[in-house]
């Protein structure tokens, strides 16, 4: 999966595509280097990231998706939004997918939407919002915690009749860099929820302050800790650099087979 982040302020500055030669570059180039996935966001979800209005991630989101969808008709997107309207207008402009970092904790309405839409779901780990989310890390034991919080909103779509959920830990949202370590220590634990792991570990925080380095420095460790990922049962790598990861699920696929 391939981010595409049409927003001012996402923490790595190249994932920013603001313009219409801007998204068609990035999109152009993802998909050349073997994206199976487009996920498209207009609101910055990193730690204390400013607001942004449903008319303004829709205006952002939708623009992207037009232009993606005119020059690569079979592309298959997603659409990174915690909110309802900003997905229902992103399935129109032909997204196929809903990435909710907040797994429907952020609107209410966005199970009900998902639900009776029966559209694929990614839905992600977190506590708050990015606004507060870095001062809500404390918890007895995260792993269980985390398991049974996914648990119970598989739970709650079954009752509804969906079963297209891709589960995602939420590294760096609400969580320190020691528990983001833990989570990834312990990622097979996830697979006796069977379902589809996402993890995004790209060029975040807990890869460059571990290395003293800064994001646009942290390929090199991303590319180490998605393949230890791939290793304890991820299916789907979230990542800026796609080629690397292609390149490390196909050389890790060979010695797990």
């Amino acid at each position: 999966m391939g981010i595409l982040n049409v927003t001012e302020d996402s923490f790595y500055a190249n994932s920013r595509a603001m313009d219409a030669d801007d998204i068609f570059n990035r999109a152009d180039k993802m998909l050349k280097e073997g994206a199976d996935i487009l996920d498209i966001g207009g609101y910055s979800s990193k730690p204390n990231a400013k607001g942004v209005s449903i008319k303004e991630e829709i205006r952002r989101t939708s623009h992207a998706i037009d232009l993606i969808k005119s020059h690569f008709p079979k592309a298959l997107i997603s659409i990174d939004t915690f909110r309802s309207e900003v997905a229902e207008s992103a399935l129109r402009a032909g997204a196929a997918i809903v990435n909710d970092i907040s797994a429907g904790k952020l609107d209410t309405k966005m199970i009900d939407f998902i639900t009776a839409n029966q559209v694929p779901y990614i839905a992600m780990h977190m506590r708050g919002n990015p606004q507060n989310m870095q001062k809500l890390t404390k918890y007895t034991d995260i792993i269980p915690e985390i398991l049974f919080y996914f648990s119970k909103l598989m739970e709650r779509l079954r009752e509804r009749g969906h079963t297209d959920l891709i589960i995602d830990p939420g590294f760096g949202f609400a969580k320190t860099r020691k528990q983001n370590f833990e989570i990834l220590n312990n990622l097979e634990f996830f697979k006796n929820l069977e379902s589809i792991i996402l993890v995004g570990l790209s060029r975040k925080s807990m890869i460059y302050k571990t290395l003293d380095t800064s994001p646009s420095e942290a390929l090199n460790g991303t590319t180490v800790l998605n393949t230890l990922a791939l290793s304890k049962g991820a299916d789907i790598l979230r990542v800026h650099d796609v080629l690397p990861a292609v390149e490390a699920i196909k050389l890790t696929s060979k010695t797990l087979n």
